[in-house]
This record gives C-alpha cells, sequence and structure tokens, in this order.
C-alpha cells in the first residue's frame, strides 16, 4: 500500500510539531511548513519530513506553498490546516487594522486558500482529508478576543460549508476544536493545560478513521477547562 501524504502548515511548535512527529511514526510522507527557518530544519532532522519556510499571511505564498507541496510529496492526501494567529488579549476599542487585517490573513484567508487548493485535487480523485484546527473559541466567546474570536468563527463556519461541497465528491473534512493547550501559543505556562502531544494525538484519530467514517467535528478539552 502507499504511503499516504500530509501538508501540515503551523508545523514547527506546539500541536503541528507533534502531529509531524506522530504521523511520521506512523509511515505518512509529510510535508511540513512554517515560518521558522532553524525550527523547521530540526524538525525535518528529527522526523525526516519534507518541508519549506513559508508566511501563510502572503495569500500568493499560501497557493504557492500547496503547489510545492504537490510537488515534492506527488499527491496530498491529506490537508492539516494547524496554523494560527493571536496578536494578544486586547479590548476591541485598542485593536488596531494591522490586527484585524494580520489575523484575518492567517487564521482564515490562509485555511480558505489552501483547501481550496486541496479540494480541487481531492475532488478529481474522489479522495481524500481536510482538517481545519479551529479552536474552542469558536464555540463560545470572550472579552480581549475579539479578532482572533471573530476569525476562528469564520473559519467555523467556512468548514460547515466546506463538510457538505466535499461530500459530495466523496471527500472528508474535520473540523478541529482543541480546548487550552500547554503551547508557546500563549505566554504563560498553563502544565494544567492538554499537552501537545495530546491534542495532536486525538487529530491523528481522525485522520485514521475507518474509510466509511468521517468526523466533522471534534471538540475537545482539557478535563480542568470551564469555560464554555
Amino acid at each position: 500500500m502507499a504511503k499516504r501524504t500530509v501538508l501540515v502548515t503551523g508545523a514547527t511548535r506546539g500541536i503541528g510539531r507533534e502531529l509531524v512527529k506522530q504521523l511520521r511514526e506512523l509511515n505518512f510522507e509529510v510535508f511540513a511548513t512554517g515560518r521558522d527557518e532553524a525550527l523547521l530544519e530540526s524538525l525535518k532532522a528529527e522526523t525526516g519530513c519534507l518541508g519549506a519556510t513559508c508566511d501563510l499571511a502572503d495569500a500568493g505564498a499560501a497557493v504557492a506553498l500547496y503547489k510545492k507541496a504537490h510537488s515534492a510529496l506527488g499527491q496530498i492526501d491529506v490537508l492539516i490546516n494547524n496554523a494560527g494567529f493571536n496578536s494578544g488579549k486586547d479590548p476591541v476599542v485598542e485593536v488596531t487594522t494591522e490586527q484585524i487585517d494580520a489575523s484575518y490573513a492567517i487564521n482564515f484567508r490562509a485555511p480558505f486558500l489552501l483547501a481550496r487548493e486541496a479540494l480541487k485535487e481531492m475532488g478529481a480523485c474522489k479522495s481524500g482529508h481536510i482538517l481545519n484546527v479551529v479552536s474552542t473559541i469558536a464555540k463560545t466567546s470572550m472579552e480581549n478576543y475579539s479578532a482572533y474570536t471573530t476569525m476562528k468563527y469564520a473559519l467555523h463556519g467556512f468548514t460547515q460549508c466546506l463538510i457538505k461541497e466535499a461530500r459530495q465528491v466523496n471527500v472528508k473534512v474535520t473540523g478541529i476544536y482543541p480546548g487550552g493547550t500547554d503551547t508557546d501559543f500563549r505566554l504563560e505556562d498553563r502544565p494544567d493545560y492538554m499537552k501537545p502531544e495530546s491534542a495532536a494525538q486525538m487529530i491523528v484519530q481522525c485522520i485514521n478513521a475507518p474509510d466509511d467514517v468521517v468526523v466533522h467535528e471534534l471538540v475537545y478539552r482539557p478535563i480542568i477547562e470551564t469555560n464554555f
């Protein structure tokens, strides 16, 4: 059986890095991307994955990334839109236009464009799986997270539409909604939150579901979390 291939964004840190490690252990061919070249090179050395740096805030670069990954892998069986960005905890009255634009570019436009490119390929093959890592923030609301939350709500809405279009061509789509995870996505350490390897393991389970099963939504949190 041919190895399955995966493109993972936001792969140099946190959940994304753990995803690459676990998928490589399961014999997937992985193309990883992130903005930090040193971290990406260390991941490639550690796991044997392929990859290239990319600034997903650039729409053209996001589309070019898909083509580069496709060229390296031969085909893309699984796309994991994991990259995310939060500029900080700011009240609405202090959020700048630049912060809104940056959040839009990374948290919504990039996964939309990559999913679009993936659906073109996967739809033609009548096979594939697109996973959008959203956040449980799209299941609730919190003060001082307005820009980030808005774009994650948008990604949630897009994912729901994508599910209905993709299933017409036998392509799986999963919205991933992890709760608090102890990564450097936040400034403070939170050892009471989920470990990134645990959060990644849940996503891998969705990818390895039986062929006749699709997980449309995976919502999971650390057992201590109550802010919903």
